[in-house]
């Protein structure tokens, strides 16, 4: 049994974090919540196993004794409290872009690089939700044909940008709906709204965002592989949930569609739903909620015997976080099953 503190614990991902540690029959001794001085308070509540928990604020003292720690806080929250905790013995899984890079810190998908996890210092850090399902699904194919080439391009839910993208999308359908003038956007630079943004975090010097270079340098450390060449757009779209994405591979060998759906077929955390002529294929609406990663539209390249195309979709919520989040603790808990 271990104990467990889940900070953020009153935003979206950390409200899911505690969701699916119940559904996971996850082995909690106990279960301490907390959140920033303004998000916590002797109101605010979370449930878990038929109890209302007091939300604390994020306190130094709140890491005694604690084993494991699920964080999801904005970076610069990340980068204040997760070495905190780690000094204090935990070991925290973090869901932010703070220690993603940190070449000391193990950048872990369980079902691709569970084998980093002992590698920790204390440490683990959870992939950026877009990154984490293209790589679930690009595992099986890279232990089968070597991946040379990654292009892809990202249908991104307004989820991924918190709650304030949700209410914003949800006050400019309302606006649309009514025919009147919504206010200026704030969590977008454009209306999302009947819109889709090529404009995922900020701009970098190469024109490139910030999203796109987490997809290059993630995939590159979790796949273990730097000579991955990934190429990706990144794209807000108006969906509440689910982020989808359209991705091109190329090989070192031929490989064809029936290959890959029978390697996905054995794959942990993937499901092939590829039946087109009866409409068939995965949409973000049929994900949401589920933990697995989606796969259909595969199809050969026309041009190339050694690239494959495929349309991929996954809860971002769920498995582009607290899933992930949830399955690394339920790895440590293999390496470690009891308290120490």
């Amino acid at each position: 049994m271990k104990r467990v503190a889940v900070v953020g614990a009153t935003g979206a991902v950390g409200e899911r974090m505690i969701r699916l540690l119940e559904e996971r029959a996850f082995p909690v001794q106990s279960l301490t919540c907390l959140a920033s001085e303004r998000s916590a308070g002797a109101n605010r509540t979370a449930r878990f196993r038929g109890q209302d928990l007091p939300v604390e604020p994020i306190r130094e003292e709140a890491f005694r004794d604690i084993d494991i720690v699920l964080s999801s806080v904005p970076g610069s929250v990340s980068r204040q409290w997760s070495p905190i905790a780690a000094a204090a013995g935990a070991v925290v899984v973090d869901n932010s872009s703070a220690f993603r890079m940190d070449p000391d810190v193990p950048l872990v998908v369980p079902e691709v690089n569970a084998h980093d996890i002992p590698k920790h210092k204390g440490i683990i850090a959870n992939p950026n939700c877009s990154t984490i399902q293209m790589v679930v699904a690009l595992k099986p194919l890279h232990d089968a044909a070597v991946i040379r080439r990654v292009v892809v391009s990202t249908y991104q839910s307004v989820s991924g940008a918190g709650q304030s993208g949700l209410v914003e999308l949800e006050e400019q359908l309302e606006a649309l709906v009514q025919k009147r003038d919504w206010p200026e956007p704030s969590k977008f630079a454009h209306p999302i709204a009947g819109n889709c943004l090529p404009h995922i975090d900020v701009f970098l010097p190469d024109g490139y965002t910030k999203e796109e270079r987490k997809m290059i340098d993630e995939t590159r450390k979790i796949m273990g592989d730097a000579s991955i060449e990934v190429v990706p757009t990144c794209v807000r779209v108006p969906v509440p949930f689910s982020h989808s994405e359209s991705i091109l591979v190329e090989f070192d060998r031929p490989i064809t569609p029936d290959d890959a759906r029978s390697l996905w077929a054995k794959a942990p955390g993937v499901t092939v739903l590829d039946n087109p002529e009866h409409n068939q294929y995965p949409l973000a609406a049929d994900a949401e909620g589920h933990d697995d990663v989606f796969v259909g539209r595969i199809r050969q390249d026309p041009s190339r015997a050694d690239a494959l195309l495929f349309w991929c979709v996954s809860d971002n919520l769920r498995k582009g976080a607290a899933t992930n989040a949830v399955q690394i603790a339920e790895e440590l808990v293999k390496l470690s099953p009891v308290n120490s």
